[in-house]
């Protein structure tokens, strides 16, 4: 498939990675209606296509994502326009897509943490697999600042990755902390200097895409099922995922290479 930018995302399918970034640097990548409908129907489209192993979201500029947009807030515009009850619809049927497309995916999804993270943008950072981030960015559960609640999903992401405590802590309080911080609760993976963001996201992509796509595809759904769910259901499903991996040509190509000591190479197609 081919990706072409759209008027909110910048698009880029190197290899087997798709590099997603939120483009709209001056509102510090602020989700509008039209974001998000990009955005969902971009990671639908990403998750169906065999060519891309990896879904890679960043932020332009100096930010990674602000959330939602304070001066369409303040207007009434936007995905903010409307009655207690249209806006109820709305958030049902534009920004909450976003979690739910994000939890449907099998393709293992990276953020790759620039800048500041606030709000609905690090609640988005939550929803991806694993977070790599610059040692300037910020985090932050805000809502409370502006008088909200994390209407996208927040509260059902942020305290499966930081614990209920801490999550609890950081929404009640507001406080935004940095990237150390954020290392040392597990809010984040990785933490690397602005420089070699990109270079360390990189590494972490080819070690994702050397192993066999199938198998890492079902791991990541086994993983979110058991999260979600009981041992039983979740050891049947392994059941069956195994009994599909065990006869793909994956399988046999890396146990031919563990007994001829070559190194596991992949082609996405």
């Amino acid at each position: 498939m081919s990706y072409q930018d759209t008027s909110m995302l910048k698009l880029k399918h190197v290899d087997q990675t798709l590099w997603l970034t939120l483009n709209r640097p001056d509102s510090s990548n602020a989700f509008t209606v039209e974001m998000i409908e990009e955005l969902v129907l971009t990671l639908y489209k990403a998750d169906q296509d065999n060519s891309v192993g990896v879904i890679v979201v960043t932020g332009a500029g100096k930010h990674f994502c602000a959330g939602g947009d304070v001066k369409d807030m303040q207007n009434k515009m936007g995905m903010f326009a409307g009655d207690p009850n249209e806006l109820r619809e709305r958030y049902k049927r534009g920004i909450q897509k976003i979690p739910l497309c994000m939890n449907s995916l099998s393709t293992p999804v990276i953020a790759m943490i620039n800048g500041a993270a606030i709000g609905a943008g690090l609640d988005l950072a939550c929803m991806c697999d694993i977070r790599i981030s610059s040692e300037n960015a910020k985090f932050g559960e805000t809502f409370g600042k502006l008088g909200l609640v994390p209407g996208d999903g927040g509260t059902y992401f942020l305290q499966r990755i930081v614990g209920f405590a801490k999550a609890m802590e950081l929404t009640l309080t507001c406080d935004i902390i940095g990237a150390d911080e954020a290392k040392n609760i597990g809010l984040v993976n990785y933490v690397v200097g602005a420089d070699k963001l990109v270079s360390t996201t990189q590494s972490f992509l080819d070690k994702v895409n050397s192993n066999a796509p199938i198998a890492i595809q079902m791991a990541k759904r086994a993983i979110t099922h058991a999260y979600n769910n009981d041992l039983a259901s979740n050891l049947d499903l392994l059941s069956a995922y195994q009994g599909i991996t065990q006869r793909t040509s994956d399988h046999f190509h890396s146990v031919d290479n563990v007994f001829n000591k070559n190194k596991n190479s992949f082609q996405h197609k």
